[in-house]
């Protein structure tokens, strides 16, 4: 077996890639079809330049081979900041300069700016997952970074990491967790009366000025919905961040090469589009990514992003519905705390023996804030799903 360094997604067959990527999840018992592993995904976001040297996302993916046929795979970037990952080591960064060391580059192993639960090492054997992560050590040693930082881990995968001597970071994020409802009035009846008035209330609000609202999948999605969703991305993307991440030739290609794993929710008055959101289908899992709107209206965040997401994902019979990272109002529309997972490998023993510390005390936070969270759920007593 061999472990090398590409600078290209190019290098690698998609088939070969897709199939590692099933394999993993499978060993972790993730969803088997994630959309932000696939190759397609991926190789969007480098050729359109979303991730390149020039935006401090320089790739130096990890690929296993024998004898010229594909084991598996890791996606990793050497970064130059810590810019959308949503796992936040700013702290850490900061501490580390103020002790006179250099904290960038760093080596991120994630799916760059998306906060989505999935497999980071793309193997299903064991062993070739343990030589991978050795490699990921080397990597670090040559290319004199300070860390190894990998995010949005299933629980098992941390787990296997954290055997490896990584440090284990928890985090919460609001998912919906399909309990078998039929349709939305069957999730709603399991809420305590109150949510549900208000949740109705809510739905109805959002469309009171004469908005209507689609889903589109696959051929029914055309320029025309990407140029009016990248519009709005860009405006939401330019208040929160300065600076969006993604451009439109991203959208584009994801467009021609994923649109049957992509629900685009989008929201039309007075015969224009004024605000969307972006979904991405998995096999068991409906990923809600980015929203934007040019218009402000009630409620119709929460219809657009959360409500139609609840639709879609019990038409299709989807289990979890991910909606992005933060937001305790989620709890209050029955998107249930789930914890998430990162791991993290610090060269300097100082730096790792403060990190470590503070991981500690993290995650017991991190546990104790879950269990509060669980006892604010808006169900029915009794009623709260498994």
């Amino acid at each position: 077996m061999r472990i090398r360094v590409i600078d290209s997604l190019t290098e690698v067959d998609t088939d070969a890639w897709n199939a590692a990527a099933r394999d993993a999840a499978r060993a972790q018992d993730s969803d088997t079809d994630n959309p932000f592993t696939r190759h397609e995904f991926l190789l969007a976001l480098e050729q359109s330049g979303a991730t390149s040297p020039r935006t401090g996302w320089t790739p130096c993916h990890l690929v296993a081979d024998e004898d010229g046929t594909f084991l598996g795979g890791v996606a990793c970037w050497l970064k130059t900041h810590s810019q959308g990952e949503y796992v936040f080591d700013h702290g850490w960064a900061e501490a580390y300069a103020r002790a006179g060391g250099q904290y960038y580059p760093k080596l991120q192993v994630s799916i760059p700016f998306t906060p989505a639960t999935g497999p980071r090492i793309l193997a299903g054997d064991a062993h070739v997952r343990a030589a991978l992560r050795d490699g990921l050590r080397q990597l670090r040693a040559e290319t004199n970074a300070s860390s190894i930082h990998a995010t949005f881990l299933p629980d098992q995968e941390a787990r296997e990491w954290e055997a490896d001597g990584f440090l284990h970071r928890t985090d919460q994020q609001f998912h919906f967790i399909n309990d078998g409802y039929a349709n939305f009035d069957a999730f709603l009846a399991a809420l305590s009366s109150s949510k549900r008035k208000t949740i109705r209330r809510e739905r109805r609000d959002a469309l009171a000025n004469g908005i209507s609202i689609e889903t589109l999948t696959g051929d029914a999605i055309t320029d025309v919905h990407w140029d009016a969703f990248f519009e709005f991305y860009m405006d939401t993307g330019a208040r929160k961040w300065g600076r969006p991440y993604l451009n439109r030739r991203f959208f584009a290609l994801i467009g021609a090469s994923m649109a049957n794993r992509i629900a685009l929710v989008m929201a039309k008055r007075d015969g224009r589009y004024i605000a969307g959101a972006i979904n991405f289908i998995g096999e068991r899992t409906l990923y809600g990514r980015n929203w934007g709107a040019i218009e402000q209206h009630p409620f119709l965040h929460f219809e657009v992003c959360y409500y139609r997401a609840i639709d879609f994902a019990l038409d299709r019979g989807l289990a979890v519905v991910e909606a992005g990272a933060q937001g305790e109002h989620k709890l209050l529309r029955a998107y249930r705390p789930v914890t998430t997972h990162s791991v993290h490998d610090l060269a300097d023993p100082a730096l790792r023996r403060a990190v470590d510390d503070y991981l500690n005390r993290e995650r017991a936070y991190v546990a104790a804030l879950h269990d509060e969270y669980e006892e604010h759920m808006p169900f029915r007593k009794g009623e709260t799903p498994n």
